[in-house]
């Protein structure tokens, strides 16, 4: 793990989640290099600061954008407002959600995104899939080299991640060159579905999955019998029990286990184990639509997967790293000896000989990437050579 803070994991979190989705060193070094003193500050005061300096380098990049646009030069413009986009998403992402400007700020890391997804020419397209009278947002990515139906890969967020920084990753990139379409949803609790039409997280989460597979089954570029479903982190809860209870899903793939996020929560009441967020508890409450932690206390009991993985009769990928310090290696264990019914069952742990070996492979995701990518492409009938 890159540890430019010494004493502040979630920031170290948060600029190895950049790197991840293509930040530069030098500009990583340029933003980072004022905020010594302000990452040993309270969250607030520090997470200020953390913002000025990431969103200046943000407007510099935009900047710099506008003139490469002013001389027809449009792949470079679109390739520096996706950098400025993964900076804004990074420095959005640690703000309180009543934060002054944090709205504005999502807002205008979406319009900054979509530009540099249309200049540079990427295979990405933002679609609107309908969810109780309202929609739920979602990044498209067509599989390579395939005519008519392609299988597909469902990916969904954790707690505090967006479609755009799972899309820059890099997973739907690698799953189309395997011949494997991708569909990185906003889900309740997450992204515009949260921030933009205020709808929180839930523990039943093949309420919002099932709705998804019906809007895929009416397209004419999906293979139906073949639409996967991936998540990350928290999403390591998410997908399982979607999976559990949606049949129509034909594997399942948690980038990181979440067997009992109930349990991790009581330890982390007594402070055990590492944060991802700044101004934690309040931003679960936000998330979960709490008014206190007695409340979220309440909802987060339902979050485990005991007696749900039975239900599953499909291939399942579950991977860890193995020095997550969010999330114990423990509960990878026990959501892979409870796929009892899968015909396919694996489990993967990532270490540090390949890389990935923190919380869903933050640290180091293209190797531990790659094989979820394989791994699906072999099961959904992709290519991986």
């Amino acid at each position: 793990m890159f540890k430019y803070f010494p004493t502040n994991y979630v920031w170290n979190l948060s600029v190895d989640l950049a790197i991840e989705m293509g930040a530069r060193i030098g500009e990583i070094e340029e933003m980072c290099a004022p905020l010594q003193d302000a990452a040993r500050q309270p969250d607030a005061a520090g997470t200020r600061a953390f913002r000025e300096t990431w969103q200046k380098m943000a407007d510099k990049l935009c900047g710099m954008a506008e003139e490469d646009e002013a001389r027809g030069r449009l792949l470079s413009a679109g390739e520096k407002y996706g950098r400025a986009a993964a900076y804004l998403i990074t420095c959005e992402r640690l703000q309180g959600h009543n934060s002054p400007g944090r709205l504005e700020l999502y807002q205008r890391m979406l319009e900054v995104y979509a530009r540099g997804v249309k200049l540079a020419r990427e295979n990405c397209v933002r679609v609107e899939i309908p969810y109780e009278g309202r929609h739920l947002s979602a990044l498209y990515t067509r599989a390579e080299g395939v005519q008519g139906r392609a299988p597909i890969l469902v990916q969904v967020n954790g707690l505090d991640s967006c479609k755009e920084m799972k899309q820059r990753v890099g997973l739907p990139a690698w799953l189309a060159k395997r011949g494997v379409s991708s569909l990185v949803v906003d889900q309740p609790g997450t992204g515009e579905a949260l921030r933009l039409h205020g709808m929180p997280a839930r523990y039943d989460t093949e309420h919002w999955a099932s709705r998804v597979v019906d809007w895929l089954e009416t397209r004419d570029d999906v293979d139906a019998k073949r639409i996967g479903l991936e998540g990350v982190s928290l999403g390591g809860y998410y997908c399982p029990r979607a999976v559990a209870f949606e049949p129509r899903f034909a594997c399942g793939v948690a980038w990181g286990a979440n067997h009992d996020w109930r349990a991790v929560q009581k330890k982390r009441l007594v402070r055990e184990g590492d944060f991802p967020v700044p101004h934690y508890w309040e931003h679960v409450r936000w998330v979960f639509g709490a008014k206190d932690n007695e409340e979220f206390m309440r909802l987060a009991e339902n979050m485990h997967l005991d007696g749900v993985l039975d239900r599953i009769q499909v291939p399942f990928l579950v991977t860890h790293g193995e020095k997550d310090s969010q999330i114990p290696l423990k509960w990878a264990h026990r959501t892979y000896e409870q796929l009892v019914n899968s015909p396919k069952r694996e489990l993967k742990i990532f270490t540090e000989r390949e890389g990935g070996c923190q919380h869903a492979s933050f640290d180091n995701s293209i190797n531990a990437g790659h094989y979820i990518a394989d791994w699906v492409a072999e099961v959904l009938g992709g290519r991986t050579a």
